[in-house]
């Protein structure tokens, strides 16, 4: 099924994933940093923290999933969590996979935090940078690809 209300959903939902995921990355940055107002305490910091990652993660899953189903370009499902497997622009999937595969370690990991090690959890934690460098990465290639197929 091609539509192009799928292509705006997938689009739109993976702009929505990106600025979401900057938002939770720059709260995170700013709770270690132990940025704190009387307005702002610690807690409900982490709280929009926490509930901003898990909106990005949603909005990431609507957009791998509008690409799966939309007909336009051949991706499978296995090629959302397999990087270089796509026939499609595979380094450039390959870089959102392992982004998307990234973000679901952070989540897992911070699922089961009361049962990790703090330094094993964290480590992990740490990747959320690493996934979102890649949601950069292609944000910006789609706007190239755009920018070359009208012609500027």
């Amino acid at each position: 099924m091609s539509d192009p209300v799928l292509w705006y959903i997938d689009r739109g939902s993976g702009l929505a994933a990106l600025l979401l995921l900057t938002t939770a990355v720059v709260l995170g940055v700013i709770s270690v940093a132990r940025v704190h107002s009387p307005r702002w305490p610690r807690f409900a910091l982490a709280q929009l923290h926490r509930n901003l990652a898990l909106l990005a993660l949603t909005f990431g899953v609507v957009h791998v999933a509008t690409a799966v189903v939309d007909s336009f370009v051949p991706i499978r499902l296995a090629d959302a969590f397999i990087p270089f497997a796509a026939a499609y622009k595979p380094l450039w999937l390959a870089v959102g996979t392992i982004g998307a595969d990234l973000m679901l370690a952070v989540l897992i990991t911070t699922a089961l935090r009361r049962r990790l090690v703090f330094r094993a959890w964290r480590s992990v934690h740490l990747l959320s940078y690493a996934c979102w460098a890649p949601a950069c990465c292609t944000r910006s290639r789609s706007e190239a690809m755009r920018a070359q197929r009208s012609g500027r």
